[in-house]
């Protein structure tokens, strides 16, 4: 089985940002675990920030992925092209956010990017990206 999570803008900066709402751990040392913990998935990490590079890795994996896991940020709430790159593929995409978007700033209640998604998970840090791959699995 073949997995990706795509990270979008500012996710970079993870361990770092806004601690009391994204925590302490650095997303590469959650991923060193979560490849750790799940050996037998061929499980893959690209982050960017910029919307371009975030279509074109979707454009590139979204017909032979298994699952696509996308935290597109910012983007989310703003990036009609991101949600119709995930409306062209045939790979299906779950959508996740550390954050509980919808207990934040009311912008960060509408994701166009979850509307093409099969699910979104939301406000459960760091483990949603795990229930993600459990769904696929």
């Amino acid at each position: 089985m073949k997995i990706i999570i795509i990270n979008g803008p500012n996710l970079n900066l993870l361990g770092t940002r806004e601690v009391d709402i994204y925590g302490t751990q650095t997303f590469e040392d959650y991923f060193n675990t979560l490849k750790a913990d799940y050996a037998n998935i061929d499980l893959e990490y690209f982050q960017s920030n910029v919307e371009g590079e975030l279509i074109n890795k979707i454009h590139e994996v979204g017909f032979s992925y298994d699952g696509i896991i996308v935290n597109l940020a910012g983007y989310t709430h703003s990036s009609i092209a991101l949600a119709d790159a995930i409306s062209a593929i045939k790979t299906p995409v779950v959508e996740v956010h550390i954050s509980n978007i919808h207990a934040r700033e009311s912008f960060r209640h509408l994701t166009y990017t979850g509307a093409k998604s099969v699910g979104i998970i939301s406000g459960l840090g760091l483990k949603g990206y795990e229930l993600a791959l459990n769904y696929f699995i």
